[in-house]
């Protein structure tokens, strides 16, 4: 067949090029497809990867098979990604067919911020495993099986009504009629198909009773089906409500699991205002995008599937979607329908936003469409019913507990409160002036009554709330550094196993009910089964806490937290939501949305929603898109209210959460006036209270102005009160250290009450701007510490104790806030019993109160000390570059200016290095304020301009502590004797001239990939061994990991020679060595307004924001210090705690990089390819190595090296790019990567030249540096101001009191070996990290791998690219030339393949005279890749025995990289290319046997592919040979023909039968001769029986 490969995403397609004649095509090509929506919509799209046979122009060819998952499946994966997996392909038209082929791919979805990991497959021949690397998720069974989805549509209400006279009047000039405006029909998408019912005309209660079959293969790898309530409509067909049935919330996949069943159920479905409009401005809330802001409709479904048998004969063999009728459903099938009752008291509407105007405002209640001015639903019609079991409702009753009340007559509900004119509070909001008189509402609705699945929710749900508190709590002791997070820890494992019991009994009440269904059953059990195993772990987890491993058992109980979240998450709907809309003067506004099983009453306190029947702060927002934004994150309005939802009957104590000391006031008086619920009510009892706000300080807020900082001031709101800050000016970290004093705040309710849960405060931090109004740059909320007037003022709960805010802004976080908050009482007795306010005396801030001793901070004095190094990449400013800089370092008040720059661009490092000023500064480092770093630019006439700023929000790793001078000499180096001594011996085996770079680098990234094997199954092993002691020594690994495997230990010893490795990092370099900050430290300075935009993260926006570097350091100590340091020997005194530190002169440096390959470029031209070539920019220099591009590569092998000459610190930053070469436009930039020489040549950890493991003066591991290993040592030991090496007798090295040994001797060019120390300088040199004081890790001789990025598609890797720099300064000897990495050039080789006889070939000819079976059999070869010169044999006529006399030969030359097994073929992609393109291809040659026929096409009989570097040796008489050669590989004795040069033998053809078994279809006596392109010249051969050479013809 000629196989193409179709991919598709959505409606994108995109296919590969065709392969003829072959049923195992190989392709490696490489499709990226971009998307820009919200991850929601991502994952559900479907991914479908189809092959197609003979597509070409003309015709689009016939479908072999295809294979669908969506794209979250692959998101979920680890590393998002599938890498080299086998997809199974079906064919959707025949389901009986079973699977029809495999495609190898990689699928791999990058968000934002992602890194692509490659993982390293150990090698080829794992990957021809096919079932062991099928394409699927972990717990997915290999053999799929197919299923039928049955989704059962019964019958919808509540639909929204349309008919406005607008629409109508539209639609009769379109259609010229006129009745009720919705024609209802549902669609239901699953894996990519669709179906649909019928439409019902004008219908608001549609009843369908029809079921869609969908027919996929099970589990379906596609997790959500959505369902859309449509109106039928020519004109516009619009989606009136979307929900979405997640796969994995109603099937279980464990041993005691169920298959995916839902209902019969009612779902809910939520979307835009049910006011109808033409365009409705809120669409895609109806799409199932956003969160709905009003209930739309309810849809009765149920789905069940059912697993195929493909063998029965009566299955049907399409996939296609068929829809059939099916019988009505019971009436309660879904439960019994219960009338509920639900109440709600308005006790406070502050923060109403300004702009909504003063008109009067009303608040508007529904659940589903109850309470809705637009359509009320009336009360269920089972009232005709009532008759005949009225008598059994009414005995309920009587015969009842007294805590069910009775109704006397049916009360109307009140829905909405009365409409009242709003009040200013301050320059940004209003409040409604409820005060004493508080409005209710109340409505009656009915439901279907299945509160016990949200009763098991709210248990897991409450459950979960606590789990997470605290572990909120536990990280907060850690993070603030307090005693024993351990116990605290224990505490919580200890409620949770608690509480997990107690679910277990409750959960299992509640059997008869009606209107249960299977998933309700099964939900039952499999919460049941999770809890119980939880609350086991977590009292096993319990007793293993230690303080050692708190860290790790907080992560194993979020995963706890995780799968009760996913548990109490209910697939079937009962109760709809619960919509409170803000109303003004008739126009809505804005919107809370309580779910409603949050509020839902029952008896047993656990199962109670966690906000029944409290007063709960609800924040509304505005709908739709405008909730996204700055726009959006005002508030809306912010209300305390008070809920209540449960059955009528059990209203006793519906009031019973309110704040106590109030009347209800009833809207109807006379007889009965009991049972009905007020409609207001009048508190009596009120508190009067101060609050004192203590503002100390704020950091990292967001940059409001131009500048890139922000002039902060606070907004502090507490019930209807507000007070606002001073205004700090160009801050991002504000220290205002203010107290704010709120006098006689009313607050009702009784006094105990208020004490235990005081209302929140709000706290908004704007930023003010001269003009116009100030701008909102985040938000966060307290609850105060409260103090009756009877209580003492004093410990341990006063004076309260500042504490860190997290200040949010729309989801992000914007900042944290340092402050305490205090509520007292005022008594009797009037302000003079309240505490006094003693602040700091010698302030003077005019009528600002500072924050009294006692909360503010202890503070001692601290000298801070500034290294000034440079500044780097400044960018223009205001059109004009930046000539004079200067830095201005501020703490908490204090600072200090660096020396100005003459001339940025002659030199823009400092004159000065080390300046310094002393602070007040808190003893609690936690508390320690920001530092900020401005740049500004001196212009001329005494003006200066702010470039840029950066605030240190954590001094921590600056604080200066003195080093314990422990002795650390005893380790004595006695077993430093590293490998060092075997390695002479067993070089024998190597053929040093056959080794080049390229030897060592595979060798290397074979280690590489071991090790990485070893710490996965190392990390696996750890998993199970969790318990106990295995917690301590992962800490060891955290960083180390990569590091720790050197070059000699990770290698396995099975290796007999021994090839010199290097490292391969898996990433960039500077992360391994912590950015190579070790003393100078690189800040970013930022200008300009964080940016908004929802959909920019933050980290892309502040690239753009990104205007220049400064570098340099800080220490930190208190003063007075001791003298210690000072006595040091040869102490600057003007370099302070910066001592040993190089000048920062000019310096000329020979900058080598070498880039050795890219792997998985972006492609960039239409063919899913691209042309790369490398440019690389450093300083002035510019190379575009645009001659040397590759064609057609996204895996390029570039090898090469360039040479730059630098001047640091000017030429700081090297830029590595790779373009895409174009033969007409310009080259587009695929990627590039950016490298700090400036940090990697001054670092300690000497980054200049990698140090190799080994020293030798000739061949492939040649020393690259021009100082020889004990030059080095000498220069290290120098600078660190230690005694010089001492090399003794017999390979013995002392440096620091420790001996190192190693090899004396050095072999030269020419085999005679020389005495030298260099192999001991080299010992120390490797395990310098182990010197004391100043021994740091120093860099290896390395290849380190860096993302490429592209600034238009910031922080989506576009590739990667390994490579590393040298850098040799000119000052010092200069190096020998560049080591050549240039790529090995293949070797030609030449196979010939002799086919002497077939024998048992299957017949497939009748004779028409004799109807003797006979074949005319012929045999065709080729090797993989090259089908285009595929080469047949004769044919052997009238075989009868299926036996074939042929003596022929195939000759097939080919060029061979011996190194990576993979045969080059260098070719035309097509008659328009402009250039050959390489490709790397496994070797293997291919035989088939045919049947030839005069008139008809060759009938094809089997065929066997070998795999020149591994395949089984052929047998040595035909019937020895069998099919299990081909089946049982593994077992059978295998030969390399590269090693064996040739081989002669029987080996089996086969082919599938109709089962899609392999069989035997022939044996073949072949021998196989490879000869290298040299020998094959030497002794040529003829095709076929030719000269020279010839075989004889056969008998």
């Amino acid at each position: 067949m000629d196989p193409v490969v179709c991919v598709e995403i959505g409606d994108d397609k995109k296919y590969t090029s065709m392969k003829e004649s072959t049923n195992c095509p190989y392709y490696n090509e490489y499709f990226v497809f971009d998307f820009h929506v919200p991850p929601d919509v991502m994952f559900d799209k479907i991914l479908k990867v189809s092959v197609i046979h003979s597509k070409n122009l003309l015709r689009s060819g016939t479908l072999v098979g295809s294979f669908k998952l969506d794209v979250g499946t692959v998101y979920t994966q680890p590393e998002h990604q599938f890498f080299h997996k086998w997809a199974t392909l079906c064919d959707p038209d025949d389901i009986t067919a079973g699977c029809k082929g495999y495609v190898k791919c990689d699928v791999a979805v990058v968000a934002k911020g992602d890194t692509i990991k490659t993982p390293h497959k150990a090698n080829e021949r794992d990957e021809d495993d096919i079932e062991g690397n099928l394409l699927l998720p972990e717990d997915v069974p290999a053999e799929r099986q197919w299923a039928r989805f049955y989704v059962k549509i019964y019958r919808a209400e509540g639909l929204p009504k349309m008919n406005t006279s607008i629409m109508a009047n539209v639609k009769k000039a379109f259609i010229g009629e006129n009745k009720d405006l919705v024609d209802p029909y549902v669609q239901v998408l699953f894996a990519g198909q669709k179906g649909k019912t019928s439409i019902q005309k004008s219908s608001y209660e549609p009843i369908w009773n029809e079921q869609i079959v969908f027919t996929e293969q099970f589990p379906p790898l596609c997790r959500r089906m959505k369902l859309q309530i449509r109106d039928s409509d020519k004109v516009n067909d619009v989606a009136i409500g979307t929900h979405f049935v997640d796969l994995r919330k109603i099937a279980n996949d464990g041993d005691k699991g169920f298959l995916p069943t839902l209902g019969p159920a009612w779902v809910n479905m939520y979307g835009s205002t049910r006011s109808y409009t033409l365009m409705d401005e809120y669409q895609d809330l109806n799409e199932g995008q956003g969160e709905g802001v009003s209930f739309r409709a309810r849809l009765l479904i149920s789905l069940a599937v059912e697993i195929l048998d493909t063998s029965s004969p009566e299955v049907m063999t399409s996939t296609e979607v068929q829809v059939e009728g099916i019988s009505n459903i019971s009436d309660n099938a879904t439960g019994k329908i219960e009338e509920f009752f639900l109440y709600g008291c308005f006790l406070e509407a502050t923060m109403i936003d300004r702009k909504i105007g003063d008109k009067p405002i009303n608040f508007e209640v529904t659940i589903g469409n109850y309470g809705s001015d637009l359509d009320t639903p009336t009360k269920p019609k089972t009232k005709k019913k009532k008759g005949g079991d009225g008598d059994e409702e009414s005995e309920l009753i009587q015969g009842s507990s007294d805590e069910e009340v009775d109704d006397g007559e049916d009360i109307s509900s009140v829905s909405s409160t009365p409409p009242m004119k709003p009040v200013i509070t301050d320059r940004n909001y209003f409040h409604l002036p409820y005060f004493e008189r508080k409005p209710c509402i109340y409505i009656k609705s009915w439901w279907q009554d299945q509160r016990r699945r949200l009763y098991n929710s709210n248990i897991m749900d409450n459950i979960a709330d606590k789990l997470e508190e605290g572990l909120n709590d536990v990280q907060e002791i850690i993070k603030t550094e307090k005693a024993y997070p351990e116990r605290r820890l224990r505490g919580v494992l200890e409620e949770l196993s608690n509480a997990c019991s107690t679910f277990v009994t409750l959960a299992n009440n509640d059997q008869n009910q009606a209107g249960k269904t299977k998933l309700d059953r099964e939900r039952v059990k499999l919460c049941m089964q999770e809890l119980e195993n939880m609350g086991q772990q977590a009292k096993t987890m319990r007793s293993q806490v230690k303080k050692s491993n708190v860290k790790d058992k907080i992560k194993l109980a979020q995963n706890f937290l995780h799968k009760l979240r996913f548990l109490s998450d209910e697939p079937q709907h009962s109760v709809p939501d619960i919509y409170i809309w803000m109303i003004s003067n008739n126009k809505r506004i804005a919107y809370a949305r309580v779910p409603s099983k949050d509020i839902l009453f029952s008896s047993v306190e656990e199962e109670t929603g966690k906000d029944c029947g409290k007063v709960q702060t609800i924040f509304f927002k505005l709908p739709g898109k405008k909730s996204f934004g700055p726009a959006g994150w005002t508030v809306q309005a912010k209300t305390e209210l008070y809920l209540w939802l449960g059955l009528s009957r059990q209203r006793k104590d519906y009031l019973n959460g309110l704040p106590n000391g109030f009347e209800e006031n009833r809207a109807v008086k006379g007889p009965g006036v009991q049972s009905s619920p007020p409609i207001s009510l009048m508190y009596t009892m009120k508190q009067i209270f101060q609050l004192r706000v203590h503002m100390y300080q704020a950091r990292s807020l967001f940059a409001a102005d131009s500048t890139g900082l922000s002039d902060p001031f606070a907004r502090v709101f507490f019930s209807t009160h507000s007070q606002v800050t001073e205004v700090l000016n160009e801050t991002l970290c504000p220290t205002w250290d203010q107290l704010l004093v709120f006098d006689n705040v009313e607050l009702y309710g009784e006094a105990g009450e208020l004490r235990d849960d005081p209302p929140i405060i709000v706290i908004e931090i704007y930023d003010q701007d001269t003009v116009g109004k100030a701008d909102f740059m985040g938000r966060t909320f307290a609850k105060p510490i409260t103090k009756m007037s009877d209580e003492h003022y004093g410990p341990p709960r006063f004076p309260p104790q500042l504490e860190y805010y997290q200040i949010y802004r729309g989801n992000g976080t914007a900042g944290e806030m340092l402050a305490a908050f205090e509520l007292l009482q005022i008594g009797p007795a009037g302000k003079a019993d309240l505490p006094p306010i003693d602040g700091p005396t010698d302030i003077d801030r005019g009528p600002i109160l500072p924050v009294p001793i006692g909360i503010r901070p202890v503070l001692s004095k601290y000298r801070i000390e500034v290294l000034f190094w440079g500044l780097r990449d400044l960018k223009r400013v205001n059109l004009a570059q930046v000539d004079r800089p200067r830095v201005d370092i501020e703490c908490a008040g204090k600072g200090i200016q660096s020396a100005l720059i003459q001339n940025y661009k002659k030199n823009p490092n400092f004159s000065t290095l080390v300046k310094w000023f002393e602070v007040d500064l808190p003893e609690n480092e936690l508390l320690h304020p920001p530092l900020n770093i401005r740049v500004v630019d001196c212009r001329a006439f005494g003006r200066y301009t702010l470039v840029g700023s950066h605030a240190v929000t954590s001094l921590r790793k600056f604080i200066y502590r003195p080093a314990d001078k422990s002795p650390d000499d005893e380790k004595g180096g006695k077993g430093k004797k590293k490998r060092k001594k075997g390695e002479e011996v067993e070089e024998e085996e190597l053929d040093e001239s056959m080794l080049d770079w390229w030897s060592k680098y595979f060798a290397s990234i074979e280690t590489l990939k071991e090790i990485i094997k070893a710490q996965e199954a190392e990390a696996e092993e750890k998993e199970e061994f969790d318990s106990g002691e295995g917690g301590g020594t992962k800490k060891k690994r955290g960083k180390g990991n990569k590091n720790k495997a050197m070059p000699g230990e990770g290698a396995p010893e099975k290796k007999k020679h021994k090839l010199e490795e290097l490292k391969v990092y898996n990433r960039e370099l500077e992360y391994e060595y912590d950015t190579f900050e070790d003393w100078l430290h690189t800040f970013n300075l930022y200008r300009g307004k964080c940016s908004d935009d929802a959909d920019v993260e933050q980290n892309a926006a502040d690239e753009d924001r990104l205007i220049g570097k400064f570098k340099g350091s800080m220490c930190i100590y208190k003063v007075p210090v001791s003298d210690e340091v000072y006595r040091e020997t040869g102490f600057d005194s003007n370099m302070g705690m910066f001592q040993n530190i190089p000048h920062n002169d000019p310096i000329n440096v020979l900058v080598r990089v070498y880039v050795i390959r890219a792997t998985d470029l972006h492609p960039a031209d239409i063919n899913g390819k691209a042309d790369p070539y490398i440019a690389i920019k450093l300083g002035k220099s510019d190379i575009k190595d645009k001659e040397n591009y590759i064609s057609k590569q996204l895996n390029p092998v570039f090898g090469k090296s360039f040479d730059i000459e630098a001047t640091l610190p000017m030429d700081s930053t090297l830029t590595v790019s790779i373009y895409d070469w174009d033969l007409v436009g310009t080259d587009d930039l695929i990627g590039e990567t950016k490298i700090d020489l400036e940090n990697r040549y001054y670092s300690k950890h000497r980054a200049i030249c990698g140090i190799s493991s080994s020293y030798a003066i000739h061949g492939y591991n040649v020393w690259r540096d021009p100082l020889k290993p004990t030059q080095i040592l000498a220069k290290l030991c120098k600078d660190g101001k230690m005694d010089t090496p001492q090399y003794g007798p017999g390979g013995r090295v002392k440096v620091a009191n420790r001996v190192y040994t190693g090899p004396t001797e050095l072999e030269d060019e020419n085999g005679l070996k020389k005495q030298t120390d260099e192999h001991l300088a080299l010992a120390v040199l490797n395990h310098w990290e182990e010197i004391p004081r100043i021994g740091c890790k120093l860099v290896p001789e390395h290849v380190e791998t860096r993302s490429l990025l592209n600034p238009d598609k910031p922080g989506i890797e576009q590739g990667r690219i390994e490579m590393w720099v040298d850098m040799f300064p000119k000052d010092m000897p200069a190096p020998g030339p560049a080591i050549d990495i240039s790529p090995r050039k293949p070797k030609k080789f030449e196979l010939r393949v002799i086919v002497w006889n077939t024998d048992e070939v299957v017949l497939e000819d009748d004779d028409i005279f004799t109807g003797e079976k006979s074949s005319d059999i012929f045999v065709r070869g080729w090797l993989k890749g090259q089908q285009e010169d595929k080469q047949d044999t004769d044919v052997h006529y009238h075989s009868l025995t299926g036996e074939g006399n042929f003596n022929w030969r195939f000759v097939y030359p080919f060029d061979y990289l011996q190194a990576e097994e993979k045969i080059v073929i260098s070719k035309k992609e097509s008659m328009f290319s402009w250039d050959e393109t390489e490709y790397k291809i496994p070797a293997r040659l291919n035989l088939q046997v045919w049947d030839a026929d005069h008139f008809s096409a060759d009938d094809f009989l089997g065929a066997i592919e070998l795999d020149l570097n591994r395949f089984p040796r052929g047998a040595k008489t035909a019937k020895q040979c069998s099919i299990d050669m081909v089946l049982n590989e593994q077992d059978m004795p295998m030969v390399n023909l590269f090693k064996q040069k040739r081989i002669k033998g029987w080996w089996p053809f086969v082919a599938r039968d109709e089962n899609d078994e392999l069989e035997i279809t022939g044996k073949v006596e072949a021998e196989l001769h490879l000869l290298t392109g040299e020998e094959a010249e030497k002794s040529p051969v003829g095709e076929g029986r030719n000269e020279p050479e010839p075989l004889e013809k056969p008998k």
